[in-house]
């Protein structure tokens, strides 16, 4: 076989991964050992995001003619890309976190729902928090007023109801009227 055979599968291999890809981050491996690797993987394994290394000319030929294309500046040296067709910020995310403990890990750029960000970029969409978890915020946000208005309706019950909170104003007392004191002529 040819090389250029040998170099078609992987090459479309890659360009099918970033096809439907919410987001595609390109990252520096070198100097990760090999528990910190093993970790890495795991780590993106758990929320179903394809890490794999690829020769930078393979994803050169695969991200021409593709939203990936802003990435070929950051095809220098040891890189491999992590995609994720779920979460857009999840791949950010873990990265981010992981290249704090592991200094050797260096973001380089990616794209994230069609735009290209520099490492400064993906670090600051690290920042977003998972779909999952804005959910949960806004519900709970949502639930709060019901379940305050639930809590001061059960105080109430408690403290024998709305019969005390009417009884106070069945005592308000009249306030004695002055006589109007005669016209002086």
């Amino acid at each position: 076989m040819a090389k250029v055979e040998l170099k078609k599968p992987v090459i479309e291999e890659i360009s099918a991964a970033i096809k439907d890809a919410q987001s595609v981050v390109l990252v520096d491996y070198r100097g990760l050992t090999v528990e910190q690797d093993t970790e890495l993987r795991r780590q993106l394994r758990a929320e179903n995001i394809n890490y794999k290394v690829y020769k930078n000319t393979m994803m050169n030929f695969a991200f021409k003619g593709t939203e990936c294309e802003a990435l070929l500046p950051y095809l220098e040296g040891p890189s491999a890309l992590a995609i994720s067709t779920e979460d857009a910020t999840a791949p950010a995310r873990i990265l981010c976190k992981f290249a704090k403990t592991a200094e050797a890990l260096e973001v380089k750029g990616g794209i994230v729902e069609g735009v290209a960000y520099d490492a400064a970029g993906i670090i600051d969409v690290s920042k977003i928090p998972s779909r999952e978890e804005l959910l949960s915020r806004l519900f709970g946000s949502m639930q709060s007023p019901i379940t305050n208005f639930a809590r001061v309706m059960n105080q109430l019950a408690e403290k024998g109801g709305a019969s005390e909170c009417e009884a106070p104003a069945a005592k308000e007392e009249e306030a004695p009227v002055a006589e109007e004191a005669p016209a002086a002529e």
